[in-house]
């Protein structure tokens, strides 16, 4: 089995000047790839002449992540795709508990390793933490991390424990199921487009894994922040593009009218908090829910109704109202110890 790691890059040379390095250094049995979008600093000087062994492609256009993983893909021939970011550093023999489980776990399509916030290490990191979830209605969380609450890493998540998604700031994937699933859907751009490449993998009777026994240490926000308005926009329209692609159809409907309703109140909050821009980006992101509806209800492919897509009833509730901070509390399940 032949791993790739592929960072894809946009303007961020210095990102590769300061974690490179611990991917060279511990990825020694994988091949490594910078795809790079278009960027129009030194990116690609800076690789060339500090980097010379490094494979460099180059997309024509920034599409965001999901174009840009795309089209760099089709360059890559190993069997295993790592879909890194360009602000994680890795860890010695972070790929040796990955290749091992995808040796022993055959019926296994993605993983994702443990998550922890590079600023201070004993802590989970927002960007998938200890695997992902959806509630009810469809509202991801990850263990590890609800919302702004980041668990301190104890070992209770040193687990291999199957997820719904993995996140993609360092997914593992089979080159044949990315293709199989036609890669990641580029209406998205950026944001929980990994959410929907999970969400239909899951349909397809594919498994994911998350594997405690490999970790990272990822920035987050060096794109784009937390608190980007830019960033609310893609997560309340993309969220909504996952639902209707993704449920039967019988539950689309009523599930898309209750959270348009919480959007609402979500909007309103951002209203008090004097956080207008958010506030203009869920109503943007409505409009361009519904300016895209039946190109999106048409992508409809593959549907398991079989399958138990929510973990719990509503994070939102749980969290907020409440004050249930952590997984297993959410969850009403017993955290490993």
């Amino acid at each position: 089995m032949k791993i790739a790691v592929i960072i894809l890059n946009w303007n961020g040379s210095s990102l590769l000047e300061k974690f490179l390095p611990s991917v060279i250094s511990y990825s020694q049995n994988a091949t490594i790839y910078v795809a790079d979008n278009a960027s129009t600093d030194n990116s690609i000087s800076f690789l060339q002449e500090h980097y010379p062994a490094i494979k460099i492609i180059q997309n024509k256009s920034n599409g965001g992540y999901a174009k840009g993983y795309n089209e760099a893909l089709k360059h890559v021939d190993e069997d295993v795709f790592c879909l890194l970011n360009s602000d994680i550093e890795v860890t010695p023999n972070w790929l040796v508990p990955i290749e091992e489980a995808f040796k022993t776990y055959k019926d296994v399509a993605i993983l994702q390793p443990k998550i922890l916030d590079f600023k201070n290490k004993n802590l989970f990191e927002y960007a998938g933490a200890a695997g992902g979830y959806l509630d009810r209605l469809g509202y991801p969380f990850c263990r590890g991390r609800i919302f702004q609450t980041l668990e301190e890493d104890k070992g209770q998540y040193n687990d291999v424990k199957e997820i719904f998604w993995a996140t993609g700031a360092c997914m593992f994937i089979k080159k044949e199921v990315f293709n199989s699933l036609g890669g990641f859907d580029e209406d998205y751009f950026a944001h929980q487009e990994e959410i929907d490449l999970c969400w239909r993998a899951h349909n397809r009777n594919y498994k994911i894994l998350y594997i405690g026994t490999s970790k990272v240490y990822h920035v987050g926000g060096a794109t784009l922040g937390n608190m980007n308005p830019k960033k609310t926009f893609l997560n309340f329209r993309n969220s909504l593009f996952s639902i209707t692609k993704n449920l039967p159809k019988r539950k689309v409907f009523p599930l898309i009218i209750a959270r348009l309703f919480l959007d609402g109140i979500a909007g309103v909050r951002f209203l008090f908090q004097l956080k207008f821009l958010h506030l203009f980006a869920i109503i943007k992101a409505h409009f361009s829910y519904y300016y895209n509806f039946i190109k999106i209800f048409k992508k409809r492919d593959c549907i398991n109704k079989d399958i138990k897509y929510f973990e719990c009833t509503s994070v939102v509730i749980s969290y907020f109202l409440k004050q249930e901070r952590f997984y297993d509390e959410i969850t009403n399940k017993k955290s490993p110890s």
